[in-house]
């Protein structure tokens, strides 16, 4: 691994957090009311959602590179990433004039590989994780001599990833906790290792997938373990190996780890984009997920980094159209109805009545097990919520459907 020989101090974080000053955008920090309300404390979103390339690898990649040998840097350099870091390294190499070749998993959303050649880096797609990519960039780089840009375990990265914790002491005063999300731990070992140094008493807190476990498994032995799969919404998180450096600073300043599911994941998506009008990945929400779900101490004044917004809107679409069948309120019901002209307009008038808008309605006479002179009729419904739900299908039954919900 790079940089094995030197060990990271905070007066590298400052450092880096010196010459990112006029590169990066010091992003807001905002409290939500209805979080706060939720999490029973004063909630803070750093919003790294909104900085250059959609998230926070930018600060990494670039003080990686500034920081290259003339001659490093006409060797191109490479890196391996499932997104975030992809477009982090392409942006950075593009304002230092310098090529960049990035492998990313076949499974990568679209929307991070276009936005990674939009960069004008070489893009090699390569296996069906992060993991797998790393050991195709691993030879890649060995057959180029391109300097690699590791995504997590080099101490330029997490010194450059660690301004964030910098600007967040900067910015709110009286901090009792940061959450962050965890992958291979770069983001919360620089962050931890600023803000340990600058104000000790602060709780740093990490969230991993519960799908991609690796440090939250080290930490509890004090020892790194892997994974042999990181399966989770999370693409960003998803690491089957952490990072040495990374685990080291982690294991000696993080206060605990955390996992959240996939569905808990979701949610916090699906709350985020309709309470706080804001666009965040599987990775940029694990932290608030922890917060709302409990899984973290929530006194004072707590910080949830939402480290990226790099979400493919096909997959946007998925998480709503699941969110909405869950919190009720996007419902099919199947019931039976006379074959004969009027009754499909009886069933309907019933919904119309209470309110619900008809999506979708599926009418069928013929279909194997459908008794002789009556119908299926599948109706696919918006409601207002669970109750209102349970209204319909009260009432339906009421007049007389044998009514059920699919």
């Amino acid at each position: 691994m790079q940089n094995q020989h030197k060990v990271l101090s905070a007066a590298d974080v400052q450092d880096a957090y010196t010459a990112l000053k006029d590169i990066v955008h010091k992003t807001s920090l905002d409290k939500s009311a209805t979080f706060s309300a939720m999490a029973g404390c004063d909630v803070y979103l750093k919003l790294e959602n909104l900085q250059k390339t959609g998230s926070f690898k930018i600060r990494g990649a670039y003080n990686k590179i500034r920081l290259l040998t003339e001659e490093e840097k006409a060797n191109g350099v490479i890196a391996a990433s499932a997104g975030n870091h992809a477009q982090g390294v392409a942006y950075a190499a593009r304002m230092a004039k310098v090529k960049a070749t990035i492998v990313m998993p076949e499974v990568a959303p679209l929307a991070k590989i276009t936005a990674t050649r939009g960069y004008d880096a070489e893009v090699v797609l390569s296996g069906t994780c992060y993991d797998e990519a790393f050991q195709k960039a691993q030879e890649i780089q060995a057959q180029t001599g391109q300097t690699f840009v590791h995504a997590f375990n080099d101490n330029a990265v997490i010194a450059g990833q660690g301004t964030i914790g910098i600007e967040i002491l900067q910015e709110l005063e009286n901090v009792t906790a940061i959450v962050a999300p965890i992958g291979g731990g770069g983001l919360i070992a620089g962050l931890a290792l600023a803000v340990k140094q600058m104000a000790p008493h602060v709780k740093i807190y990490g969230v991993q997938a519960e799908g991609a476990p690796a440090m939250y498994m080290s930490k509890r032995e004090h020892a790194i373990k892997t994974t042999p799969d990181a399966v989770t919404m999370a693409d960003g998180i998803a690491v089957k190996v952490p990072g040495d450096l990374t685990f080291d600073i982690i294991d000696k300043y993080v206060d605990d780890i955390v996992v959240v599911d996939d569905e808990a994941i979701a949610s916090t998506i699906l709350m985020v984009l309709e309470r706080a009008k804001l666009m965040v990945e599987g990775a940029g929400a694990v932290s608030l997920a922890a917060l709302l779900h409990g899984k973290v101490p929530a006194r004072g004044k707590v910080v949830s980094v939402i480290s990226g917004g790099n979400i493919d809107v096909n997959f946007i679409s998925r998480i709503i159209e699941r969110g909405l069948v869950k919190a009720g309120r996007r419902v099919k019901i199947t019931t039976l109805v006379a074959d004969r002209p009027g009754m499909l307009q009886n069933l309907l008038a019933v919904i119309t009545r209470l309110k619900a808008n008809v999506i979708n309605v599926y009418h069928d006479r013929v279909e194997r097990n459908v008794p002789i002179g009556q119908a299926v009729v599948e109706i696919s419904l918006e409601t207002r919520d669970a109750l209102h739900t349970e209204e319909i299908m009260a009432n339906l039954r009421k007049e007389g459907y044998i009514a059920k919900i699919i």
